[in-house]
């Protein structure tokens, strides 16, 4: 089973930049997007409905901004939309399909890099989710949780960890929370699992370069239940065409 994430910065910007010419190449069974940006009725192009896929969208309130979507090759059981948290759901941030006793979720976290009242927001909506994940982590299903996390775990997700210990993204208590999720909790970052590899970024700045210089931060996680961290085969992040700011970030599970 494949499943990429990708925060597209934009689903039609992606598309004009050729995303929807290279997932049929990829034999994706699942692709769990981020920052669609677009309405589905701004959508009604028949790329958007890729063939081959079953596809469903979460829009934000707000026109141009946020919103999430799943593409699945199978048809899933159930499609879930939010997770009760105002801040979270009229910015279509997380959106779930099931198969089975399996359940694959398109996250995307806030970023707090714009203002500290950004940054509280992001907390808030922290703060909330990972009750909302330890609910999760005792049900009897299996989740595969991907996504723009908009959090740096450690110092090797992240080029210049030094300079950016204050700024969001990568603060202590961002990465404390990380800690929790995986340490406590009990969720597994699946990437790590198979691949300890420096350098392995899935975000760069506009600025000064960086993505040819591989200035980058790993932002971009398939979080897993603790059974499926031994079901992860490879991990890679595709770089060899830019669809966004953000990479594509490709899982093969042995599902």
């Amino acid at each position: 089973m494949r499943i990429i994430s990708l925060n597209c910065n934009g689903i039609r910007a992606a598309a004009r930049k050729g995303f929807f010419d290279w997932l049929p190449t990829t034999a994706a069974d699942v692709v769990c997007l981020q920052e669609t940006k677009a309405q589905i009725d701004q959508l009604t192009d028949p790329m958007f409905s890729p063939e081959g896929y079953h596809c469903y969208y979460f829009d934000a309130e707000k026109k141009g901004y946020s919103g999430t979507a799943i593409y699945s090759r199978v048809e899933p059981d159930r499609i879930h939309k939010g997770i009760g948290l105002d801040i979270a759901d009229t910015e279509g941030r997380y959106i779930q399909a099931d198969f089975g006793d399996l359940s694959v979720i398109s996250l995307y976290l806030p970023s707090g890099s714009s203002g500290d009242e950004r940054q509280a927001r992001k907390m808030r909506f922290l703060e909330y989710f990972m009750g909302y994940m330890r609910e999760l982590a005792q049900d009897s299903r299996r989740y595969i949780v991907c996504g723009d996390w908009n959090i740096c775990h450690k110092e090797i997700d992240i080029r210049n960890w030094k300079a950016n210990q204050k700024n969001s993204g990568f603060l202590p208590e961002e990465r404390a929370w990380l800690d929790e999720l995986f340490d406590e909790v009990g969720f597994v970052d699946a990437f790590r699992c198979v691949n300890q590899s420096p350098d392995e970024y899935s975000w760069w700045s506009n600025r000064g370069q960086a993505r040819a210089k591989n200035v980058g931060w790993r932002l971009d996680y398939h979080v897993v239940s603790p059974e499926l961290a031994s079901k992860t085969q490879s991990a890679s992040i595709y770089r060899d065409e830019n669809f966004s700011d953000h990479a594509p970030v490709i899982l093969d599970y042995a599902i």
